[in-house]
């Protein structure tokens, strides 16, 4: 087949009920619709078996994570494209078309994305994806379409393809082939910024990325762990200095990770003192000790053979808090 469809489930069977209807109904004629169950305990596979019988399951004996459960899954998807969709997705009449013709046509295009808008404020972009992410010369993830907590409307400002440095899982298109040769998600991730990492692999294997904006979706986010869940906040903090330690150059790595000892130490105490978050707070050290131990396992071979790609040389922080830059617009400017 050419393109499958692949939604990584555990414990979702609400937000299938709600939004598989739409895949069913806008991509079945396009593309094989399959459900990867990552061991789930609230009854997803029967319902599925039941109410959706010609939706194809692939059922996994424990929960490995986004990471771990695509990786299985995946290695039973005989497909040209990959399309990794969330639970919490709900797509749009002719939402696929674009992005397969996209990939046609360039060859060196290893994933797409469509642009992302929230299920709760349809004109607003959503925060795990917008509309295109990349990262600053620390490491911090951002958006077209999303700066933190700020998060624009929609008013057709990113309304062009544009390349960039990562694309979000929660609605990826990978072809299957440039998946491979990168290896795959890190396991070790288990959840959170895996995406971030295997695009940034996928560009040092010289593939592009890209946000091709007439496909729009509609995401809910914060399906399995929402915002301000401390074990979210752990893995996004390990995550990203895993991902930084693999994949910068070691002089770069050097003075990135000295600078991030200072900035991950005063986001902590900023949890604390000024929201009063403990669990934050003792998830940020966690996550640092977790991060000493985890860098160990990082082959300097395997981190040296890909050459370095850029990330932006502007420090996101700094345009934001100092500078009062709220979009990714003005930053660019």
């Amino acid at each position: 087949m050419k393109t499958a469809i692949v939604i990584l489930n555990w414990n979702g069977r609400a937000m299938l009920a709600n939004y598989l209807p739409t895949v069913l109904s806008f991509s079945q004629d396009d593309a094989a619709v399959i459900v990867a169950d990552n061991a789930s305990t609230d009854g997803s596979p029967e319902f599925l078996a039941s109410n959706y019988p010609q939706v194809r399951q692939i059922r996994l004996e424990r929960n490995f994570g986004f990471a771990g459960g695509y990786n299985r899954a995946l290695k039973e998807v005989d497909a040209e494209y990959y399309v990794l969709l969330n639970s919490d997705v709900e797509v749009t009449h002719h939402w696929l078309t674009p992005l397969v013709q996209f990939m046609d046509v360039h060859p060196d295009c290893a994933a797409v994305q469509p642009k992302l808008h929230a299920v709760a404020h349809r004109e607003q972009f959503e925060y795990a994806g917008a509309a295109g992410g990349y990262l600053d010369r620390y490491g911090y993830p951002f958006c077209r379409g999303r700066l933190f907590d700020t998060i624009e409307d929609d008013n057709g400002q990113y309304d062009f393809v544009t390349e960039v440095h990562w694309v979000t899982g929660a609605c990826m298109m990978v072809r299957a082939s440039c998946f491979r040769e990168a290896g795959g998600f890190d396991e070790t991730f288990f959840a959170h910024q895996e995406e971030i990492d295997l695009c940034w692999r996928m560009r040092r294997h010289g593939y592009r990325l890209f946000c091709v904006p007439d496909s729009t979706v509609y995401h809910v986010g914060g399906g399995t762990l929402p915002q301000g869940n401390p074990l979210k906040t752990f893995l996004n903090f390990r995550n990203n200095l895993t991902m930084l330690w693999k994949n910068l150059p070691a002089d770069e790595r050097k003075k990135v990770m000295r600078m991030r000892w200072w900035l991950d130490y005063l986001a902590a105490f900023q949890t604390l003192l000024l929201n009063g978050n403990v669990k934050d707070f003792r998830a940020i050290f966690r996550a640092r000790r977790a991060f000493r131990t985890a860098r160990k396992d990082v082959s300097e071979d395997d981190r040296q053979r890909l050459p370095f790609v850029d990330i932006k040389k502007y420090a996101i922080l700094w345009h934001y808090y100092v500078h009062g830059r709220r979009t990714y617009s003005e930053i660019e400017k």
